[in-house]
C-alpha cells in the first residue's frame, strides 16, 4: 500500500508551531517512503472560522519548505479538501449508519441535557456523558416510536445524529510511538457525528475523509488519542479498516510546566508561530519564527528534535537529511521542552554556513528600514566580522551599530576604570602615527600598533580599551584592530575626537 499521510488543520487563528511540527513529520514520512503529502482543512466548525486562517496554513507550510503534493489549494483527484465543500458526500455516509443501526437521531434541547448531566452529577457519577446508561431516557430516535421519530423529523425543529456505543466491549489499536492503546466501550459517549446545522464534527469526518482519500498513516498530537477510541468504532461500523496510528508528544512550555499554548509566546517574549499573525486585537497578534529572525531550515530542524532523536551525534540535518534519517519510532513519548536558546542555536549553525552574499540579501532590508545607508565592500567586512557571533541576521545591525555611525553613549563605569587623564596626549599622538600607516588590514595594523608603544612608552592595556570604548562605546565585541579595518581612518579620527571628551564625560 502506498504511503499517504494528511496533515488537517483548522482555520481557527495562527498555525500554532507544534502544528508544524505536526507537519513536518506527516512531510517526512512521505517523502521517506515515496508517498503523498496531503493537505486537508477542517472547517466544519464554522462558528470558529477565522478570515486569512487557511492561506496562513498555506504560507506558512511553503515559507518551511515543505509543501503538500496534493489537497487544498493543490490538485488531486480526491477534491474538494475542503470539509465545508464535502458536506453532501457526508449525508450519504451518516445514512448509511442509521440505516444499519449504528448511529441515531438525538432530540435533545441543551437545557434537556445539561439537566440530564446535573442529575448524574447529584447522583455521584464522575464524568456524566450521553451512553447506553442514559440514552433511553433521553429524547431521541430509540426512545421515541417510529411516528414520533418522523414527525419531527419532518417538523424542521433541530436534532444531531449520534453514534450507537455499545458497551462493555474492547476496542483497541497499536500505536507506533506507544504501542498497544485500548478503551472500554463502557466509558466512551455516544458522540455527535452530524451537529444540528447539519455540518460533520471532526469525528466523523476525519475518518469518512481519511478513508476516502485512502490514508495509510495519521500522525497527530497527542490530545486525539481519547478520540481514537471512537474513530475505531466508527471505522469497525462501515467496515474499513483503519489507518497506522502515531500520537506525538505534546510541545512543553520553556520552563516545562504544561503545554505551549500561543499565549506563552507574549509571556516568555518568544515566538510560537511560523509567521506573524495579526488578529482582531493585540492580544491575538503574535510575531511568528521568519519575523523574529529564524531561518526556515534552522526553524525545521529544531522542530525535528523536539520529541525525535535520529540516534546519532549528528545535530545539524537539511531537509534531505531529515527525510532520510527519520524514523516514527524514534519519536519519544514524554514531552518535548520549547527551549528559544537551542532554536537559536540551531539558527546560527546555519548562517554559519550561509555565503556573504546570501546573508547581505537578508540584511540589507532590514538596513534599509533602519535608513542605514552603507557600501557593499563595508557591509560585506561587517557580516565577515559577525557572522560567527549572531544567532539572528537582524543582530548584525544591533551589535555593530558602532560600525554603522559614531555611538554617542559610553559606559562611563569602564571609562572610569581604564581612563588617565595624565596620558590623554600622549594616546593622541600615538593615534596620528597609526594613521601614517598605508595598510588598514587588522594583523597589519595590529603588529605596527604594538610595535609604535615603545616609542611613546605606553602599554597595551593603557591605549587599546581605550580606543575599544572610543570605538564602540563599551569594551565588548571585536578587536580594536578588526574595528579600524572597517572604519579605516574614520576610526582614528572618531579615536581622538572622542578622546577629547572623555575628560568632561567623566
Amino acid at each position: 500500500m502506498s504511503v499517504r499521510v494528511r496533515f488537517a488543520p483548522s482555520p481557527t487563528g495562527a498555525l500554532h508551531i507544534g502544528g508544524v511540527r505536526t507537519a513536518l513529520y506527516n512531510y517526512l514520512i512521505a517523502k521517506k517512503n515515496n508517498g503523498t503529502f496531503i493537505l486537508r482543512i477542517e472547517d466544519t466548525d464554522q462558528g470558529r472560522f477565522v478570515h486569512g486562517a487557511e492561506e496562513y496554513v498555506r504560507e506558512a507550510l511553503k515559507w518551511c519548505g515543505i509543501e503538500p503534493t496534493e489537497g487544498q489549494g493543490y490538485q488531486g483527484v480526491h477534491a474538494p479538501y475542503r470539509q465545508s465543500e464535502r458536506k453532501d458526500l457526508y449525508s450519504i455516509f451518516i445514512r448509511k449508519l442509521i440505516e444499519n443501526g449504528q448511529a441515531y437521531y438525538a432530540f435533545d434541547t441543551e437545557s434537556e441535557l445539561e439537566h440530564m448531566r446535573d442529575r448524574l452529577a447529584n447522583e455521584g457519577v464522575p464524568a456524566p456523558k450521553y451512553d447506553s446508561t442514559v440514552r433511553l431516557i433521553m429524547k431521541n430516535s430509540l426512545s421515541l416510536d417510529s411516528e414520533a421519530t418522523k414527525a419531527w423529523l419532518e417538523s424542521g425543529k433541530p436534532y444531531v445524529i449520534r453514534l450507537l456505543v455499545r458497551p462493555g466491549e474492547q476496542v483497541s489499536f497499536y500505536d507506533t510511538i506507544r504501542g498497544e492503546v485500548s478503551f472500554n466501550t463502557s466509558e466512551l459517549d455516544d458522540k455527535v457525528l452530524i451537529k444540528a446545522d447539519g455540518m460533520p464534527t471532526y469525528h466523523f469526518a476525519n475518518v469518512v475523509d481519511d478513508h476516502l482519500m485512502e490514508i495509510s498513516h495519521v500522525i497527530r498530537g497527542e490530545e486525539w488519542i481519547s478520540s481514537t477510541g471512537h474513530h475505531l468504532l466508527l471505522y469497525q461500523a462501515f467496515g474499513w479498516s483503519h489507518p497506522e496510528f502515531a500520537h506525538l508528544p505534546l510541545i512543553m512550555r520553556p520552563d516545562g510546566k504544561g503545554k505551549l499554548s500561543k499565549r506563552d509566546g507574549a509571556k516568555f517574549g518568544i515566538p510560537v508561530f511560523p509567521l506573524s499573525w495579526n488578529g482582531a486585537s493585540p492580544e491575538e497578534s503574535f510575531i511568528g519564527f521568519k519575523e523574529y529572525g529564524f531561518e526556515p531550515e534552522a526553524t525545521l530542524n529544531f522542530l525535528a528534535f523536539l520529541g525525535w532523536n535520529p540516534g546519532t551525534e549528528q545535530e545539524i540535518f537539511s531537509l534531505d537529511e531529515l527525510v532520510k534519517a527519520f524514523d516514527i519510532s524514534r519519536v519519544h513519548l514524554g514531552g518535548a521542552r520549547f527551549d528559544i536558546d537551542k532554536a537559536k542555536w540551531f539558527n546560527q549553525q546555519y548562517i554559519r554556513q550561509m555565503s556573504i552574499n546570501e546573508i547581505r540579501a537578508k540584511l540589507t532590508p532590514i538596513l534599509n528600514e533602519q535608513n542605514r545607508n552603507i557600501t557593499d565592500q563595508k557591509l560585506d567586512s561587517i557580516i565577515k566580522l559577525f557572522q560567527e557571533r549572531i544567532h539572528l541576521i537582524k543582530e548584525i545591525p544591533e551589535q555593530a551599530a558602532y560600525l554603522f555611525a559614531e555611538v554617542e553613549a559610553v559606559d562611563t563605569d569602564a571609562l572610569k576604570k581604564q581612563w588617565k587623564p595624565e596620558l590623554k596626549d600622549k594616546i593622541i599622538a600615538y593615534t596620528s602615527e597609526l594613521a601614517k600607516l598605508n595598510s588598514f588590514e587588522s594583523q597589519a595594523l595590529e603588529h605596527f600598533a604594538k610595535e609604535k608603544l615603545k616609542d611613546f612608552n605606553l602599554k597595551p592595556g593603557e591605549v587599546f580599551p581605550i580606543f575599544r570604548l572610543a570605538l564602540a562605546g563599551s569594551l565588548h565585541g571585536p578587536t580594536v584592530f578588526q574595528m579600524l579595518e572597517i572604519l579605516q581612518g574614520e576610526g582614528l579620527e572618531r579615536i581622538k575626537k572622542r578622546i577629547n571628551h572623555f575628560s568632561s564625560i567623566i
